[in-house]
């Protein structure tokens, strides 16, 4: 026996292993996913707005016979009929689709009209699919209509077994009157609804003047409608950069009115809430505000909505301004949101693009010219039909009695028709099947009106597909139809414009803060408090055993305390928000995101105008104006990029700047060297061999320099200038007398 390999027979497992690299392997199926999920999920067709899911819930629905005027069918039937015949996954991803296309609060306008619990705008789910019913709306049908008409391409389902549309007539600009979101792999899609009414007459315009800006079509469509109306805050030169390049943003805020409660008291109204926010939700995060004591000029909410939002806040004084609350609340809460632009949408080539305002426009007004023309020719070829039949008829009323005869003694009346009036086997079929009663006079008649009109159409038609301004005229006549379908109520808009005014909310917040003396107490191991007034006696302060005072910082009720770690953050706290001395206080990690393993290097009141000096062990600093310190995030806010040490105030005429090293060597230098920086790692201070910084003091030339021993004695150094010298310099060895710690001041 011996051992030569035979090979696997055919079909064999072996048949179907492909020796290929992984990784190309893997990137050709991403690959392959990525497109499907693109072009077949995700992102709109720039023609009819609509995305395969909602185009195959419209068409089934039509094909279900669910008009306008019909009776409504359950939705689980719907959603039934569409996942068997058109799409081949999950029901409740159909039933999503068609619950949010019934939807008022998300849809501009639309397209399924639904009879049940179809969800509210608390955000509550809708009932389950075998309660709830659905039909058309009329807005549907403008985007279906003359689909049996050879408008649009059809394509084979799933399965083969039926075909379906590639895309909708589209009666209306729908990709933009009722927007889209979706995220596909590596982009995403964004867009607002707008008014419907408005998009046509930019539509008008463009075929008015094809040579239209964006800054022209902006005339009629100045920005986006939402459903949940709003009013719109967003600077018009933000809006026309957005329509021009397809990207940006739309800040919408709440609609709200003061009504008076007597006594000069006041409460505010909310009755409308921006696009895309659950009301309830809103209402939990304004009473969080309440309870966290981050909205301190709010009293109180309350949800008063009925089948209309009624969102009351009660201000928690008559003297602050409504405006002022309600400018707070804005930058506090969902009231004020930002509906993110990205116009990422397919056009007729299924080529995914980001496109601007006139170029969305200009591809819905090819597609209904495209449609027009396409109606128009299969209407041509039903007329060119229907003539034929109406020229054999007719030549039968001519020579009736022949006719008769044939059909009467003849064995072949068909054959014999054909060959004795020169007719086509059509035309012979309808003499045939023509009754004797329609053979009267009259009948004739009216077979002649109907192929005088039937060839008049046919000239106007054929006239038409060879003139593009025609085309272009009809076009714009059934926009105009459209905009008179949709009516009044849908036409009007819901969204508004408006400037946000100019209030400083922090100043008004201040202000109700009673200001008071403090003494912010930090220990070593950091638990923080707030003791009333000052502390002339750090030695008589209790902490808990083990514990021991790191930071004594005198201070107002009014302040902002600034904390600054060794990671090189900042961090903000109000100090009416830091708690009472009665005890041990709290932990301050429980109040900003701060690791065990990171120091504190500094915490100091933040002065208006005030500047610091930060510098890194590693030996790098700058000048940081105090402002942009400030951030009142539990994160913080990453300043200087290394291992923070120092932090020094400026203060007024301290043109100088002395550090020292690991190496014991100082190093002075004019602090106009330093730049001015709101982040970053600085410029060099001092250079080392090795080792690092390891202190650093700012002092007036004038008045001249010093350090602080450790028994607290200031000795004065008259000969500092000897140290003087250029910035990244080695400088020369501490005086003698200096401290051996290497510090000008104790730490």
């Amino acid at each position: 026996m011996n051992d030569i390999a035979t090979a696997p027979p055919p079909g064999a497992p072996g048949d179907r292993i492909i020796d290929e690299p992984l990784s190309e392997a893997l990137s050709r199926r991403y690959l392959a996913y990525a497109l499907s999920v693109i072009t077949d999920r995700a992102l709109p067709d720039v023609r009819d707005g609509l995305k395969p899911v909602q185009r195959r819930v419209l068409y089934a629905m039509r094909e279900m016979r669910l008009n306008p005027d019909s009776a409504a069918r359950k939705c689980a039937k719907v959603v039934g009929e569409v996942m068997g015949g058109y799409h081949p996954h999950g029901d409740q991803s159909i039933y999503d689709t068609l619950v949010r296309m019934a939807q008022h609060f998300a849809q501009r306008y639309p397209l399924v009209d639904g009879q049940g619990n179809f969800g509210n705008i608390d955000g509550d789910n809708p009932a389950a699919m075998r309660y709830t019913e659905a039909k058309l709306t009329e807005a549907a049908t403008l985007l279906l209509e003359g689909i049996d008409e050879d408008a649009v391409d059809f394509k084979p389902t799933y399965d083969g077994q039926d075909t379906e549309p590639v895309v909708l007539p589209t009666g209306f600009p729908n990709l933009l009157a009722n927007g889209a979101t979706g995220i596909a792999v590596g982009m995403a899609t964004s867009i607002p609804p707008h008014n419907a009414a408005e998009l046509i007459e930019a539509c008008l315009a463009l075929l008015a003047n094809p040579a239209a800006t964006t800054e022209d079509l902006m005339v009629h469509v100045q920005g986006p409608d939402f459903p949940t109306g709003g009013v719109i805050v967003e600077p018009r030169l933000s809006l026309a950069e957005t329509y021009s390049t397809g990207r940006g943003g739309v800040r919408l805020r709440a609609r709200w009115d003061k009504e008076e409660t007597g006594r000069g008291t006041y409460q505010i109204v909310v009755t409308e809430i921006p696009y895309q926010v659950k009301k309830a939700d809103l209402v939990e995060q304004i009473a969080g505000l309440i309870e966290d004591k981050k909205a301190p000029l709010l009293g109180d909410v309350r949800d008063e909505s009925a089948e209309d939002v009624r969102l009351v806040l009660e201000p928690k004084s008559r003297n602050v301004e409504p405006e002022v609350l309600m400018e707070s609340l804005f930058k506090l809460s969902d009231l004020e949101t930002r509906f993110s632009v990205n116009l990422n949408v397919l056009d007729a080539r299924g080529t995914p693009g980001v496109m601007g305002l006139k170029q969305v426009l200009r591809a819905f007004l090819d597609h209904r010219r495209e449609v027009l023309v396409r109606r128009a020719r299969h209407r041509l070829g039903k007329i060119e039909a229907r003539l034929h039949i109406l020229d054999g008829l007719l030549i039968a009323y001519l020579n009736l009695d022949e006719v008769i005869r044939i059909v009467r003694y003849e064995d072949e009346p068909k054959a014999k028709l054909v060959e004795a009036f020169d007719l086509s086997e059509l035309q012979a079929e309808a003499i045939l099947n023509t009754r004797l009663r329609q053979l009267a006079r009259l009948e004739e008649m009216e077979l002649r009106r109907e192929h005088a009109e039937l060839a008049e159409e046919r000239d106007g038609i054929v006239g038409m597909l060879a003139d593009e301004k025609a085309q272009w005229k009809l076009v714009a006549a059934g926009l105009r139809g459209v905009k008179a379908d949709l009516g009044d109520k849908l036409n009007a808009r819901r969204s508004t414009f408006a400037e946000a005014p100019q209030v400083d909310a922090e100043a008004a917040i201040e202000a109700m803060i009673v200001r008071e003396p403090i003494t912010v107490i930090l220990s070593d191991r950091g638990w923080i408090r707030a003791a009333k007034g000052r502390v002339d006696d750090p030695s008589e302060l209790k902490f808990k055993e083990g514990d021991k005072l790191a930071f004594l910082v005198p201070a107002e009720t009014t302040d902002k305390l600034l904390i600054f770690a060794s990671d090189g953050r900042f961090f903000t706290l109000a100090c009416d928000k830091l708690p009472s001395a009665r005890g041990h206080g709290e932990p301050l990690r429980l109040m900003i995101d701060l690791d065990d393993k990171v120091g504190l290097i500094d915490v100091f009141v933040h002065r208006p105008g005030g500047k610091r000096v930060l510098a890194s062990k590693e030996g790098y600093g700058f000048i940081l104006p105090e402002e942009e310190a400030i951030a009142f995030r539990r994160a913080g806010k990453q300043v200087l990029n290394g291992t923070a040490l120092v932090s020094l105030a400026l203060g007024e005429g301290q043109d100088r700047l002395a550090v020292i090293g690991d190496n014991g060597k100082i190093l002075i230098f004019e602090t106009a060297e330093l730049p001015e920086m709101p982040r970053g790692k600085g410029v060099k201070l001092q250079s080392y061999r090795e080792g690092g910084l390891r202190d650093a003091t700012a002092f007036a030339a004038e008045a001249g320099a010093s350090w602080i021993d450790t028994a607290g004695r200031t000795h004065g150094w008259a000969e500092w200038r000897e140290w003087l010298g250029k910035r990244a310099g080695a400088g020369k060895l501490a005086p003698r007398g200096f401290p051996a710690s290497k510090r000008f001041r104790p730490k």
